[in-house]
């Protein structure tokens, strides 16, 4: 039991800890509007990451043979909606910096709770780098078959936990970032900022081999 919660733990901090597009999008995302849609972001984050170590335990060896054929459009598909993020976020930095200059009123409401947390989910469930991560971790496994239901929930709850973790960690350093950069300017360069790292990462993703 110890060691399939070590491993969850390990799993799951393995996944989402390196900083990507989707982190840099979930800290940005929470700078420009709340820490509780922030956290149902991350939340949406560690739930993909969550399903994935739950397919992975449950689906032994035979999920990296299925995941083959996909692995391709995944990643353009992936490459497509962080492209589409990143000029959204630009558009919308723009439209909000000259909506504040003519008005006191926001010129883009800031997305619902429940929609930031179905976005993210999407955003996760399409990353190649997380299919590719959980697949191979399927592969290393060659005792996936004798290792009882208990601690197959035990690891992907851990999992969860310590994906769910890292991401309201981010989260909590958007919010703060945001509490820093009140002013117009701020917050307009941040999100031009944020949607260059994310199309740079988009066009990372689209070229690799």
């Amino acid at each position: 039991m110890t060691a399939a919660l070590l491993a969850g733990l390990l799993a799951g901090y393995g996944i989402a800890v390196p900083v990507g597009a989707v982190s840099t999008y979930l800290v940005s995302l929470t700078a420009r509007t709340t820490l509780r849609t922030g956290a149902c972001a991350a939340l949406g984050v560690a739930t993909a990451d969550g399903l994935y170590a739950l397919v992975a335990t449950l689906g032994g060896t035979a999920l990296a043979a299925a995941l083959q054929p996909v692995l391709v459009p995944l990643r353009w598909a992936s490459a497509l909606v962080l492209a589409v993020l990143a000029v959204r976020g630009a558009v919308g930095a723009l439209r909000q910096y000259r909506g504040r200059r003519l008005t006191t009123r926001s010129a883009q409401d800031p997305p619902r709770p429940a929609r930031a947390y179905l976005a993210l989910l999407g955003i996760t469930l399409l990353n190649p780098t997380t299919v590719v991560y959980f697949a191979a971790l399927v592969l290393g496994s060659r005792t996936a078959e004798a290792v009882r239901p208990l601690e197959q929930g035990v690891f992907v709850l851990a999992a969860f936990a310590a994906s769910a973790g890292w991401q309201l960690f981010l989260a909590g350093g958007g919010a703060l970032l945001g509490r820093a950069l009140t002013g117009h300017r701020g917050r307009l360069v941040t999100g031009l900022l944020s949607s260059a790292v994310i199309m740079l990462l988009a066009v990372r993703v689209f070229v690799a081999p």
